[in-house]
């Protein structure tokens, strides 16, 4: 058993509580104490960590970077996982290597190319993977030729940011105009065209977005972890079709995903996803981090976690080949405790209140995900749980 390991992670998503789970229970029995900071004092990270704090607000991506530095020398940090201001840290790889923190995140070349979707877009379309029609769009005028032009060709169009994760700003523009359908049931992506050009109209900033066909079932999902000297060590497909999961090694979603981890050097974890364009399967998005459902994987016999910071630490892991694919399974929501306020607290035990589990609501296609929170409010007395979402193992009928 070798020494323990630290690790950070900073303001970053709430499934992040698996990705913790699974560096303790690592396959080499390996002590691991985990350090983790935010902006949300109820973020469930902060009580699935053995040490936490409240990161200071207002900061500059430079000064940022200062704080994380010093958060690193203080806490003898072996292994840091930022997703705040990953670009801004990553270009200072050489100062966290100097005080002995290996980076679990792509070189800044990577992080910069998939920080603008369409940027991206062009330079995968260089390496010969498919994408979809797109176009880049900032004024009405733009918006309305991009969504006339799909609907001519016989497609639905949808837009989303060009900077930007996690499905936040994801929209399906409609033609139906807005009626009590709107506000009947859960609020949906789907928006009325005249609404979208009202609101640029009436906008005191410019849009950066790209419209595109809003594209088929299924989405895939590819977990790719790849060691620093470019060479792809997983690479394995979660599959989405409405609410039923489940995992895939097919080659037609496989081997473009590993194409684009060593075309571009996605160092360590990221993810890399999927849609149907008519019968093609086409890029959607790549996320240069950890993806919220990696966890997911596990049910496939395999700690992509722990794999991964073996891999900052300089130590090999050989190939990560699932001994199997898990069952289809769905997604619901649990229960996880919080931390008691105000911070900085420490770990006082690892019991979790068994309570029954809540189901998860149903959201249209291209839902947002969580995102990181930027929370100006002081902190507030913590409720006992969280939801957070965790796999279901019982297969399922599609919805």
């Amino acid at each position: 058993m070798g020494s323990r390991v630290r690790v950070w992670l900073n303001r970053t998503y709430a499934e992040n509580v698996f990705f913790m789970d699974q560096l303790r229970n690592n396959p080499q029995h390996r002590a691991v104490e985990i350090h983790a900071t935010h902006g949300d004092a109820d973020s469930p990270v902060l009580a699935a960590a053995d040490t936490a704090e409240m990161e200071p607000e207002g900061l500059s991506p430079r000064a940022y970077v200062e704080y994380a530095l010093d958060m690193c020398a203080r806490r003898s940090v072996d292994v840091f996982v930022p997703v705040l201001h990953q670009d801004a840290i990553v270009a200072q790889r050489a100062e966290f290597a100097a005080l002995g923190t290996a980076l679990l995140a792509p070189p800044a070349e990577a992080v910069a190319v998939f920080r603008d979707k369409a940027v991206a877009y062009q330079a995968v379309e260089a390496v010969g993977i498919p994408v979809p029609p797109w176009y880049r769009v900032r004024t009405v005028e733009e918006l309305v030729t991009a969504v006339e032009e799909l609907e001519g060709a016989g497609q639905r169009a949808c837009f989303k940011p060009a900077a930007g994760a996690g499905g936040v700003g994801f929209r399906v523009i409609t033609r139906t105009p807005f009626s009590l359908m709107h506000l009947n049931g859960f609020p949906s992506a789907y928006v009325p065209l005249d609404l979208v050009v009202e609101a640029l109209r009436t906008a005191a900033e410019p849009v950066d977005w790209l419209v595109m066909p809003h594209l088929g079932q299924p989405e895939v999902s590819v977990d790719c972890l790849t060691g620093p000297d470019g060479r792809v060590r997983m690479a394995i497909g979660r599959t989405k079709n409405g609410r039923r999961r489940g995992f895939t090694l097919d080659d037609a979603w496989i081997e473009p995903a590993r194409l684009l981890a060593e075309a571009f050097g996605l160092h360590y974890l990221s993810n890399i996803q999927f849609r149907m364009h008519g019968d093609e399967p086409v890029l959607m998005d790549v996320n240069t981090r950890p993806a919220g459902g990696l966890h997911q994987i596990a049910q496939c016999g395999v700690n992509a976690p722990w794999a991964a910071v073996q891999l900052a630490l300089g130590e090999e892991t050989g190939e990560l080949v699932p001994p199997f694919l898990g069952p289809d399974y769905t997604v619901v929501a649990g229960p996880r405790p919080l931390r008691p306020v105000p911070l900085p607290a420490q770990r006082t035990g690892s019991g979790t209140p068994t309570l029954s589990a809540m189901p998860a609501q149903a959201t249209e296609p291209g839902a947002a995900q969580p995102a990181p929170v930027e929370a100006t409010a002081p902190a507030v007395p913590a409720r006992t749980t969280a939801p957070v979402t965790a796999p279901a193992n019982a297969a399922i009928a599609p919805a």
